[in-house]
């Protein structure tokens, strides 16, 4: 049975080679493409046998563990559809955990894995070239491989028991969201490290962490046996401990999902509606998801969205001019990005036009609307800021300030966001009414006081921040710690405080909001 298992598998693997030749042609494509990365990282490996052990050891555990991690979490975010789910084998007389073994077995004939078999034999050459046993880098690569094959197979459970009716595009997006917020710092951080032919410090204490955690202690084995053979043991034993430990989720997931009637598919995810499928069904998650697919198909949120990098970047040629040193330079366009981004929403209920009557028809609650609209803002601001923080630091040169640049940005984001959500709701003013050119304003003799306000309260709140990454970059670099915790803190207390009473503003006014709906 366990054989016919694998031909099945072998069978589905030849089958995307067959069929209509633009799907062939697709698919040849990106067998190319994998078989060129794979290539491509041999190389890069075999060129490591003349590198210190030392290297070896921490770009094997740091790689190794970025690999793991991918298989861990890539069945949860994609939505691909398990070949392997063991409900499809429910009608053969074969028990749970014998199940599972085959499962497993045949979870070794994937194209992730087969690619990944080529690049742990070169593993073995390099840390054969350095002195580990030919059998335990044989055992290391052995064990790093089960270890993403156990993985593999308990994320697709766990995806197919409780992530079924909520999986779509945009949770795919929001993980590249996630992961270009993750890598952007990280290899920023990494370009500005000190190399000149040896590991820095840092990464070097980061490797030996991994090396004793389930994500790198398989493939940390081999080169600790080159580095240090007596600390081969520990890597090994949590290697160990982290296989039994997935083997038995494995075979209590097959378990539950043979005896276990599976959910009926919801209607509204074959129904198409994105953001919704994904939004709680909560009135704020109602409103969140409404507002995205507006700040994602609507102009005129586009055309705000594209002028705030713009406007920002444009400060730095007056600075220039004038004789400002470009490290100082560097440190003035992100903070100006939060201060615009925070301000972004002070008018988002205009933008509505007469669609706001589904929220005062609805009786929906004031604090549901106010923390629906921040979302769209929250998902393209915070991305944006992770990515240009480091950035900026990267160019002013000295890592210590980012604490205290974190901390401004902080403090005006958020308290922004704060400001917006009770100006929106309490002076909402004529904006470009829906289908019209977003370049096309509209007479109004309202909206400025409001518009200068939130600006201002922002860089109020703002201040103790300010103050401190000043002393940080002037005077005393331990300053740098109090300017992150009074613009995180500064940030934190306006923005509940905007929504709270914004809310409540919304809730008075809808009267109000609505006769200005209809009179624009």
């Amino acid at each position: 049975m366990a054989a016919h298992v694998l031909r099945l598998r072998l069978a589905l693997l030849t089958a995307a080679l067959r069929g209509k030749p633009a799907d062939v042609a697709r698919t040849v494509a990106g067998l190319a493409v994998v078989v060129g990365a794979v290539a491509v990282a041999c190389w890069a490996l075999l060129s490591l046998a003349d590198a210190p052990d030392r290297v070896v050891l921490t770009i094997t555990v740091l790689g190794g563990s970025a690999v793991t991690l991918a298989f861990a979490v890539a069945p949860l975010v994609t939505g691909i559809e398990d070949p392997l789910d063991p409900r499809r084998f429910a009608m053969l007389p074969v028990t749970p955990a014998r199940l599972a073994g085959m499962l497993s077995v045949a979870g070794f004939l994937s194209l992730p894995v087969l690619a990944l078999i080529p690049i742990a034999a070169c593993l073995v050459v390099v840390w054969t070239a350095h002195g580990a046993p030919w059998a335990v880098a044989l055992l290391s690569v052995g064990l790093g491989l089960a270890t993403c094959v156990l993985l593999a197979r308990v994320g697709f459970a766990v995806a197919a028991i409780a992530l079924n009716e909520r999986r779509s595009r945009e949770l795919a997006g929001l993980f590249l969201l996630v992961l270009l917020v993750v890598v952007v710092p990280v290899g920023v951080y990494l370009a500005s490290l000190e190399w000149r032919g040896r590991v820095p410090a840092q990464l070097a204490d980061v490797a030996d962490v991994l090396a004793l955690t389930p994500l790198g202690a398989a493939l940390a084995t081999a080169g600790v046996a080159a580095v240090d053979p007596g600390g081969v043991w520990a890597s090994l034993a949590v290697t160990v401990m982290t296989l039994l430990v997935l083997a038995g989720v494995w075979v209590l997931l097959v378990r539950h999902m043979l005896t276990t009637t599976p959910r009926p598919v919801a209607v509204r995810e074959r129904g198409g509606l994105g953001w919704f499928t994904l939004t709680p069904g909560t009135p704020a998650g109602a409103i969140a998801a409404r507002s995205l697919v507006y700040w994602m198909r609507d102009r005129r949120y586009l055309v705000n969205i594209a002028v705030i990098p713009v406007a920002a970047a444009l400060t730095i040629v007056p600075l220039m001019v004038v004789g400002v040193p470009a490290s100082v330079i560097a440190l003035v366009p992100v903070p100006l990005m939060a201060l615009f981004l925070g301000w972004l929403p002070h008018n988002d209920l205009a933008y509505d036009s007469t669609a706001i009557w589904m929220h005062i028809a609805g009786a929906v609650d004031g604090v549901a609307d106010r923390v629906g609209r921040l979302v769209p803002v929250l998902l393209f601001g915070v991305p944006l800021l992770a990515v240009t923080v480091p950035l900026a630091i990267w160019v002013h040169g000295d890592w210590n300030t980012m604490p205290a640049l974190i901390g401004v940005c902080a403090a005006l984001f958020l308290s922004g966001l704060g400001l917006s959500s009770i100006a929106s709701a309490l002076s909402p003013y004529p904006v470009t009414r829906p289908g019209d050119s977003p370049f096309q304003q509209p007479q109004r003799t309202g909206g400025t006081a409001a518009q200068a306000l939130v600006l201002l309260g922002a860089l109020a709140a703002a201040v103790p921040a300010l103050w401190w990454g000043w002393l940080a970059l002037t005077s005393d670099p331990g300053d740098t710690w109090l300017a992150l915790w009074a613009g995180v803190v500064a940030g934190i207390v306006v923005l509940v405080g905007g929504v709270l009473i914004g809310g409540r503003v919304f809730g008075r006014a809808s009267g109000r909001i609505m006769e200005f709906a209809e009179a624009t």
